[in-house]
C-alpha cells in the first residue's frame, strides 16, 4: 500500500493524487520485494504500471469496484480485471452468531 499525504481542492473535497508515488513504488523501489501486484484502481492514468508489470509477469489483478468505473484505457487488460461489485458474496461480512 502506498500512502500520501491529503489536500484539499478549492471546493473543500480531500485529494490525494498517489499516481507518481504508486507508479514509482511499484515499479521501481518495491518491485524485488513482492512476486506479484494487485492494483485497486480503475484509473486509466496507471495503464502504463500496468503494460510494465504485466511485461514483467509481476500484475495479478486490477481490482475495482464495477464496470461504470473502469477507464476505456484498460480494455486492453480484461484477464486481470476483478470488479468488486461482482465479488459482492466472498467479501460482505455475515454475521454467523444465531440469537438464543
Amino acid at each position: 500500500m502506498v500512502f500520501k499525504p491529503t489536500t484539499k481542492d478549492g471546493s473543500g473535497k480531500l485529494k490525494g493524487n498517489i499516481d507518481a508515488e504508486l507508479v514509482l513504488h511499484s515499479a521501481a523501489i518495491e518491485f524485488g520485494k513482492y512476486d506479484k501486484a494487485v492494483i485497486a484502481s480503475g484509473d486509466g492514468d496507471f495503464r502504463c504500471l500496468h503494460e510494465y508489470l504485466a511485461k514483467k509477469g509481476k500484475l495479478r489483478n486490477i481490482i475495482i469496484p464495477n464496470k461504470l468505473s473502469a477507464s476505456s484505457l484498460l480494455k486492453d487488460f480484461e484477464e486481470y480485471k476483478v470488479f468488486i461489485e461482482y465479488e459482492k458474496e466472498k467479501l460482505e461480512y455475515k454475521n454467523e452468531r444465531r440469537h438464543l
